[in-house]
């Protein structure tokens, strides 16, 4: 068996997610219809509303139950920025953090080219934490044109958590909405939908032990968001289509275990994590650890590696038995430094030896351990084999991840 520790991209099912999943594909019925079996399902959708919403800090009514994270994001993004423009024609700013999952990133430039917005990058510092005196200025500046504001919870790549509550209270001066892709914050860390100050958060169910194909948009209350799919008006009008009874359950399923466990497993998997830091830079002294040291996530550990790609090394490491990740996207072979590091003011060169470990409720010590045995080898191999073109005979497709 391989050693996973890929959890940021996706986290093996749970078991009570499994039993969930299971148990409602074994049954029919869509939650639309009026009889019985519609009924049925119907049920098990709203019971696990309220089980997401209670895992979230929200109200039942606040949750609109999504494909996944990136349909959440396009939703929220597309949805805020309709509306708010439809509401006053001067709100065409979107104040977006410069290190944004492309789910956000790629939706905000989308509006730039194709809908006429006009889009601020808030920068970072070199441990990937939005500055709030940026965000201020702009606030500051003219803030009858922004249309909205989005700042992901915490970082896909190197973990760094942000200040939303910050972010949203100096928002809330101006009655600006703020969004957040919570994707790698929800099941990690305690999170509160009510508390945070957020008009939407996205989510979704394969980060937290659920299945692939579910995620959830959490909206205010008072929220006006602008639909980006139209069909049968389920979920408030907000996001038509069928609803997947059996994904939906799982995904409750798998939010109330990470909850009822959360404080108890996010020791175990910092404690995990610290070690896995410490292997590394005992191992490889040259690496250098990239993100918030303490602000981050649980189980996130992003280093970079000097001296090699990423991608070499990576495979390197698959080939030893261990499975884990790289910042840079990959096009035919050609190795792109992730935007993230370079937001943090990496150069091209630091940021192509990036690799993420991310470690999960399947995770044990003997993972990490496993790791320390096989760097320094995959490390050795990777430095031989130099930067760019040098792998270039390794054919593979995008390494993008959340």
């Amino acid at each position: 068996m391989p050693v996973y520790l890929d959890h940021a991209a996706t986290t093996p099912l749970s078991a009570p997610a499994l039993a969930a999943l299971t148990t409602e594909l074994s049954r029919s019925g869509n939650p639309s219809s009026l009889h019985g079996s519609g009924r049925r399902a119907r049920r098990v959708v709203e019971d696990a509303r309220e089980t997401l919403a209670a895992a979230a800090g929200a109200h039942p009514s606040e949750v609109i139950f999504t494909s996944g994270g990136t349909e959440a994001d396009n939703l929220a993004v597309k949805g805020l920025f309709w509306a708010r423009r439809a509401a006053d024609p001067r709100r065409l700013r979107i104040l977006c953090s410069a290190i944004e999952h492309p789910a956000v990133q790629d939706t905000v430039e989308w509006l730039a080219t194709h809908e006429g917005a006009r889009v601020t990058w808030l920068p970072v510092d070199s441990e990937g934490m939005v500055s709030l005196t940026a965000l201020q200025a702009e606030l500051d500046g003219d803030p009858d044109t922004i249309a909205m504001i989005t700042v992901m919870w915490a970082n896909n790549e190197v973990g760094t958590i942000q200040p939303i509550r910050e972010i949203t209270a100096a928002a809330a001066v101006h009655s600006i909405p703020v969004h957040s892709d919570a994707v790698q914050a929800f099941g990690s860390l305690p999170v509160s939908f009510s508390q945070s100050g957020l008009a939407t958060m996205a989510v979704s169910g394969h980060k937290i032990g659920g299945p692939v194909g579910v995620g959830a948009l959490f909206v205010g209350r008072a929220v006006t968001l602008t639909p980006v799919q139209h069909g049968g008006g389920q979920e408030r009008d907000i996001r038509s289509g069928t609803l997947d009874a059996a994904g939906i359950a799982a995904f409750a399923a798998a939010a109330a275990f990470v909850s009822g466990n959360l404080d108890q497993e996010s020791a175990r998997i910092s404690a995990l994590r610290d070690q896995l830091i410490s292997q590394v830079e005992s191992a490889i002294p040259e690496a250098v650890l990239r993100g918030h040291r303490t602000l981050r996530l649980p189980g996130n550990a992003h280093f970079t590696f000097p001296g090699c790609e990423g991608d070499s090394l990576l495979f390197l490491l698959d080939l030893a038995g261990v499975e884990c990740s790289t910042g840079s996207a990959c096009t035919a072979g050609v190795p792109r430094p992730s935007h993230v590091l370079l937001a943090m003011g990496l150069s091209e060169a630091e940021a192509r030896g990036a690799q993420r470990f991310s470690l999960g409720h399947t995770s044990g010590p003997a993972d990490v351990e496993a790791l320390g045995a096989a760097l320094p080898e995959a490390y050795h191999r990777a430095r031989q084999a130099g930067m760019a073109g040098h792998a270039s005979n390794i054919q593979t497709a995008g390494t993008g991840f959340r």
